[in-house]
């Protein structure tokens, strides 16, 4: 528990930091975030037999990244991210060359890092720019932070207090029903006292952010433990003692920051 403890402290001055501390500084730590996250998918599905096309996904994946970082600075025309697809496709040519008896399992193992890591990061990256396209604005994604963090507390303290009712035995049999619902009481509480310091939008509207960021962040969460029960595997990594890997740390992040940003988009525009 110490270890756990302190583990976290020095993770959240980190986040803090890759957050407070200007566009380039976040643009650089969510890029290398979004790889390191992508490799433990990979290293995770290893296990099951599958053999990805890591080192070209990597490629791809900076590429992505890159390339939407740059639409934010420079407001280039979308038509540009086009420039990915031959890249992306290139998978199928590597696997010709490749002696395997599943060779569009390697395939489409690789596909899904895309869609399950690197875009989804992609879409909270964007966060910080969704107020103003053309400059960096840190309050999107902090909230964000803050809303996922107070989700997992409250579902864990309330869980542990009162958590009765299974929530998803089969995958996670830690969590309830009670647990769940601390979260978005918590979640909700936060969202209120970040309405009060950032005025982009109505308490209203952050108290829907935090709703869909406890039930999105809720389902990645049991999303990625049926993928470590599939492959029995306890966590995606070892990096962060007592808490094993980045993915294990983000798995809230990667489905609910493509819809909160969704959400948000069609508010504003």
């Amino acid at each position: 528990m110490k270890t756990r403890a302190i583990t976290a402290f020095f993770f959240t001055i980190v986040m803090l930091g890759s957050i407070l501390l200007g566009s380039y500084t976040f643009t650089g730590f969510y890029l290398i975030l979004s790889i390191v996250a992508l490799l433990e998918f990979y290293k995770l599905v290893k296990m099951g037999g599958i053999r990805p096309h890591r080192n070209m996904a990597v490629i791809v994946s900076t590429v992505i990244f890159s390339l939407t970082a740059a639409y934010h600075y420079y407001q280039f025309e979308l038509k540009y991210l086009l420039l990915i697809v031959p890249l992306i496709f290139s998978v199928f040519i590597l696997e010709l060359y490749k002696k395997n008896k599943i060779p569009f399992a390697n395939i489409s193992y690789t596909f899904v890092g895309f869609i399950y890591v690197t875009v989804p990061f992609c879409f909270f990256y964007s966060l910080g720019f969704l107020t103003d396209t053309n400059n960096y604005n840190f309050h999107l994604p902090l909230a964000f932070l803050l809303l996922l963090w107070a989700s997992d507390t409250g579902a864990y303290l309330f869980g542990v207090k009162f958590g009765k009712t299974r929530l998803f035995e089969r995958h996670s049999p830690k969590k309830s029903w009670e647990g769940f619902f601390g979260g978005v009481f918590t979640s909700l509480l936060v969202s209120y006292l970040i309405s009060l310091n950032f005025k982009e939008f109505s308490p209203s509207i952050w108290g829907g952010m935090a709703i869909l960021i406890v039930c999105f962040g809720t389902l990645g969460d049991l999303v990625e433990s049926m993928l470590k029960r599939s492959l029995d595997a306890k966590d995606s990594g070892s990096f962060l003692p007592g808490h094993g890997g980045f993915l294990d740390r983000f798995d809230g992040l990667l489905i609910a920051a493509p819809v909160v940003y969704v959400y948000l988009y069609l508010l504003l525009y």
